[in-house]
Order: C-alpha cells, then structure tokens, then sequence
C-alpha cells in the first residue's frame, strides 16, 4: 500500500470524531476484509508529558509509608539495604535472591543501578530477603526489579501473594537476565515476566535488533547492536502476548533454537501494573556498557511510570474494527487522501469513496474483464492528489488482453472516465486462468510508481509443483513464459515515473538498462508468481512484498518443494527465481509433462553464469514459451533469514544439461553479483 495508507491521523479525521485522549483503531470493511489502522500520536510525545503524570498508583501509598525504616546492611545480607534519604522522583527495590545458579555478575548489576539512581534521582534499596514482600513495605516502591533472581526466590505463598497485589493496584516489574528462571512452579510470575528461561548456548558475540526505537529504553541504541552476552532461549516465544522491543538476530551467532523470531527484551501491561523485561546481562562487563546501562535505565524509568511508554503498540487488544461499507463485492486496494476522504476499488469495476463525514459514494463504475481473477486491481493517489486529483488504475479492460495502467482525474466525487491517460499495458493471455497481481504503490520522494504483475500462468495441472509444461499448445501452463522471460512484463515488479503529459520514463538502477535486446527495461525484480500485495519502507524506500505461493502440501522428491508464501524485502533489482525456485531458493525439479518423468534438480549455479537463450526454434512462434533472456541465478550458502530470497544483481540458475529443456548459451553477459 501507498505510505499514505499509514497516514493514520488523517484516517482518525476522516472517519471518527474526536475524543479527548488518542487511540488506536482499525477501520476496515468487515465483510471482506478491508483493513485500515489507525494508530495514536507518536511514544515520544506522550513521554514528553509531565513525568509525575504517569506515577503508578502504588505511588500513592509512599507517604503513608514514608516514616517507615528498614534496618541497613551489606548489600549481600538478607534485609533491606537504603540509599540516601534526601527526596527523590521514584524509588525502586532490587531483588537478586538466588535459590538455584548465582550470576557473579549481581554485585555489579546492584552497584550500576545504584548509580543510575544517583545520576537521574531515583532511589534504590536492595535486598535479598523475601520477608521484606509484604503490602505495607512494597507500597513505598514504584518498581521491583527482580535482577538475575533464580529457582524460587519468594518464599511463602502470603510473599507472592503480597507481590500480586502490589502489581494489580499499579506497581512497576523489572526483569534482568534470570529473572525468567524464576518461578516455574508459579503461573502468574510466568506471565508476569512473559517467557521461561529454555536454554543458552556458550557466551558469544551476536547481534541484537532494536524493533521500536520510540521507546524510552530502546530509542538510544543503534539499530543493530553488536555485543557479547549470554543469549537466552525461551520455552515459548511471548510476541503475541508483550510487546517486543529488540529480538536477536540468531545468524550472527551459534546455538540458538528459536528460529527467525527470537525476542530478547519486551514489555506489557499486565494486571494492573507494568512489567519490563530484558534477557541481558548476564556478565560483570555488561553492567558497565553505555548502551545496557540506557537500555536498563529506560526499563527501570517505564517500569515505575515515571516515563510514559506504549507497551501495547503491537497488542491485537489495542485495535479496535470499525465499518466503513459492509456493502461491497470484492474490495480490492485502499488509498486515503488529504481531504480525509478514503478511496478504494471493486474488483468488478467500482471506484467508491467514503466521505469523511460518513457515507459512501461510487466514483466511477469501469467497464472490465472478470474471469480468470482478472478486473479492477490496482489503485493509487498521486502523491500530488491534493493539487491535480490523478488516481491511477490497475484493471483488465473488456475486449482487449490486457491489463492497463491509466491515469484518471477525479473531479468532485466523481472520477472521471474521459479523462483515461493510458500509461502502460501488460499483455496476458484470457483464455486460461490466473495471476494478475496488482499490487502498486507511489513511493512520495521520487514519484516512482511500482507495480506487481503475476504470472498469468493456470497453476492447476501441475500438482501444486511448478507450472512448466513445454508441450505443444500449453504455453499458458508454463510460468517460463513470463515470470522467467526478461522479454515479459508478467511475474514482475515493475518501477517507472509517471510523466504529467501522461507518458513514464525509466529510472535508473532497473534490472534491464533501456535498449537491451529482449529484456524489457520497466523491470525491476523478475522471477515472482503472483505478487499481490506490497508496502513501501519510507526510510529506506525498500519495497517489502506479499508473494502468494503454489498449492503443494507437501515436499516431493519427484517434484519438488512444497508450498510456501512469502514476504520479502526487495532492496536491489535482481531475479527471484519462479518458477525455478521457491521460498529459501529451493529448487524444483525438473518434471517432463510430456513423458510423465523426473530429471534432476534444476541446478542452481554460482554467480557470473551467462544468460541461456529461451526460444526453442523447434516450436512454432505461438508456442514458445519464452521470447526473452533469463538471467541465470545462484544458490548461496546460507541466505539471511529476515530476507529470505533477497537477490542482489545476477547468479547462475540452469538445468542440467539433458533435462529436456532445449536450452542453448546466448552470447550476452548479465551483470555480475551474488545472493547475499
């Protein structure tokens, strides 16, 4: 979707009245799923409110417990230990009762939080002795932290229960390291914390990935950050129950089992009360790093409300779905302007506006093409709309085969159809079913316009494996025709800039420079079955792409993988494999439709390989599959599995030699590279 679609404060406008406090919502057409969010002012502003504001209701308890003392001792003993007595922002209570493994790095951990206190006016007691969990004592805390505890650190079930209600009327929890092997016979701390301490490989360096950057404790770190720690493996992953502030990126170091999501710090609200939790710091060294110690003092400052944070930001509880038209047919695509107005399209044809002031009108009705997954696709608001009203369409217009790309001037509520600048057409077949795609998007700083067209391939007669039939009168079963063919627009992503005069231009940096013989120079990414959905980065002006997959259930050695949907980060032009290769560049195999036999893998060689000629002079010109160049593609060692299938310009990729592919090396050289 256009980065419009994230303008959420316009939609807020556009839809709801306003209400005295910010909030997220989701408007969407609930009947078939036409999703818009709409999300609150930004966690730095709302941490810039008076700091008191947020002050946890246990705070209110602080006075009545003020003249209330706690014997002093070495930290290391089991009561209470005081710092300064002079008037502070908040107070906090270390807890690091250990009754399983002892962390030697606790007394350095005790002393940098003390210091933190010092340096930013807060106060910090210590104590190692679980009595001490009593309603009248903890009410003088805004937080607890719980550093590096173990085994069952709280005693009695009255201590628990004490801690329970401290949590529930308002009280602030800090979790440090193994504070998550804690409690295991103890549900409610499970949840408290968010996960269980699993596993840990030995103490390396690894990469942490900073996911919000708003919030107090997170947004001062890089985001990646380079660091040698003990990293935690969890029983469960708590995503859908907390909100994840930095997760580990698990390639950059040996011996963790949790896969691709691997949170490692996150927050919530949780019963009442606040809970912040990190699964650092395990060594002495680590509580004298710059970057933990604001990592820690943000968590401790969050913890006891003395800063405000979001802690529910990516919590399905925070966002609510309000109706815009529940009257519709085939809602397609969504795009919001200035004025508030939402814009969105009707497979079958409708251009429809919600008015802001409640209401839905239709803008125009497009006279298309139906069959076949075919009809109105795409939509987008010029990035000048509030100036030149232009809209831009993606749909199948009747009695042609093709699918088109036309601008169109909205005038009013109305758009108008004499308007049409035709922009590009995409040539399909009709006779067969399926794959248009249609995603688009405008990217606001270049004017770029990128659109995603679909394999126009019928996926039906190969088994949910890869649609290569190459027999006589069966192109329209072979993606080798488009989505492999540099000669096609079909199975693309496609980027060119509209022109005011209604024609485009070619960027620079596409797959093909222009004038490169059979290529076509619009093409960006190639290789893509039915890329139905995308989303434009406004930082990096990445496009991130939903590519929907084949339908095999299962791994065939005779045939190839199974099926696999994915979404990927295309960051640089290059080939992306269909119908070659799937998922984390699995090749298929290579399957005769003729003979009904399997031949080898297709073979996915290193990178700098030329590119093979696709058309087989045995083949009448309406059967050839292929009319173009398909550059060749490579298999790396290992792919990054954030971005997954990411190509960066080209690499090697044939079948080995006999398979029955009738391929021959052309004479032209693709610019070399690799997969990263």
């Amino acid at each position: 979707m256009s980065p419009r679609h994230r303008t959420w404060a316009r939609l807020l406008r556009a839809v709801l009245p306003l209400r005295p406090l910010p909030r997220r919502r989701t408007a969407t057409v609930i009947a078939l799923s036409l999703l818009i969010a709409l999300l609150p002012a930004p966690v730095s502003a709302l941490a810039a409110t008076d700091a008191t504001a947020a002050t946890a209701t246990a705070a209110t308890a602080t006075a009545a417990t003020a003249s209330s003392t706690t014997t002093a001792t070495k930290t290391t003993a089991k009561t209470a230990t005081k710092t300064a007595t002079a008037h502070h922002a908040f107070k906090v209570l270390i807890f690091s009762k250990t009754t399983g493994f002892r962390h030697d790095s606790i007394p350095e951990g005790i002393a940098a939080i003390q210091q933190l206190g010092q340096d930013n006016d807060f106060e910090v007691d210590t104590t190692e002795d679980s009595t001490a969990f009593t309603d009248q004592n903890l009410a003088q805390y805004q937080a607890v932290i719980f550093l590096s505890t173990t085994g069952d650190p709280l005693t009695t079930q009255d201590q628990k229960d004490a801690f329970e209600r401290y949590i529930r009327n308002g009280g602030g929890f800090v979790g440090v390291h193994a504070a998550a092997d804690s409690g295991y016979s103890w549900e409610w701390y499970g949840d408290l914390v968010g996960a269980y301490f699993k596993s840990h490989p030995a103490i390396q360096q690894a990469t942490v990935k900073v996911e919000d950057p708003a919030h107090p404790s997170t947004k001062d770190l890089p985001v990646t950050w380079s660091r040698t720690d003990e990293w935690y493996d969890y029983q469960a992953n708590p995503r859908n129950d907390v909100h994840v502030l930095a997760s580990m990126d698990e390639t950059s170091y040996s011996g963790a089992t949790m896969g691709a999501d691997h949170p490692i710090t996150w927050c919530h609200d949780f019963d009442g009360g606040r809970s912040w939790y990190t699964g650092l710091g395990h060594m002495k060294e680590n509580y004298s790093e710059p970057n933990f110690l604001k990592l820690l003092l943000g968590g401790i400052q969050t913890a006891a409300g003395a800063i405000r944070a979001d802690c529910s930001a990516s919590q399905s509880s925070s966002f609510e779905k309000v109706t815009l038209d529940d009257d519709t047919s085939n809602p397609m695509m969504v795009d919001v302007a200035e004025d508030g107005r939402v814009f969105y399209i009707d497979r079958l044809g409708d251009v429809r506006i919600i008015k802001p002031a409640g209401g839905t009108v239709t803008a125009a009705q497009l006279d298309v093409f139906t069959a076949n997954e075919s009809g109105l696709l795409g939509l987008a608001l010029d990035p000048g709309f509030a100036t030149n009203n232009w809209v831009y369409l993606y749909y199948s217009p009747a009695g042609e085969n093709v699918d088109r790309l036309s601008r169109f001037t909205v005038t009013g509520d109305t758009l108008d159809l004499d308007s049409e600048k035709t922009i590009l057409d995409v040539p399909v077949q009709r006779a067969e079913c399926c794959h248009h795609g249609g995603g688009m998007v405008i990217d606001p700083e270049s004017g770029d316009l990128w659109l995603a067209t679909g394999d126009n391939t019928n996926p039906f007669a190969s088994d949910g494996y890869t649609p290569i039939d190459e027999r006589s009168g069966r192109s329209a079963w072979d993606a080798q025709r488009t989505a492999g063919n540099t000669n096609s627009l079909s199975g693309k992503l496609l980027r060119i800039h509209p022109e005011d005069d209604g024609t485009y231009t070619i960027p620079d940096g596409n797959l093909f420079p222009p004038g490169t013989e059979k290529t076509k120079p619009e093409i960006y990414g190639m290789g893509l079955r039915n890329p139905f959905r995308m989303g434009l980065d406004p930082k990096t002006g990445h496009i991130m792409l939903g590519e929907y997959g084949p339908d095999a259930s299962s791994a065939s050695a005779a045939r190839g993988p199974q099926n696999t949907v994915e979404w990927n980060i295309v960051s640089e032009p290059g080939n992306y494999g269909w119908p070659y290769c799937v998922g984390d560049n699995t090749p298929y195999v290579d399957f005769d439709f003729a003979t009904r036999q399997s031949g080898g893998g297709l073979q996915l060689r290193g990178a700098g390989q030329r590119l093979a000629e696709q058309r087989r002079p045995d083949q009448p010109a309406a059967d050839r599959p292929r009319d173009g160049l398909v550059p060749l593609r490579g298999r790396p060692a290992a792919l990054p599995r954030a971005e997954r299938r990411r190509a960066h310009g080209w690499a090697g990729l044939s079948r080995r030699p006999g398979a029955g592919l009738g391929r021959q090396v052309a004479g032209v050289l693709g610019r070399q590279g690799d997969l990263r």
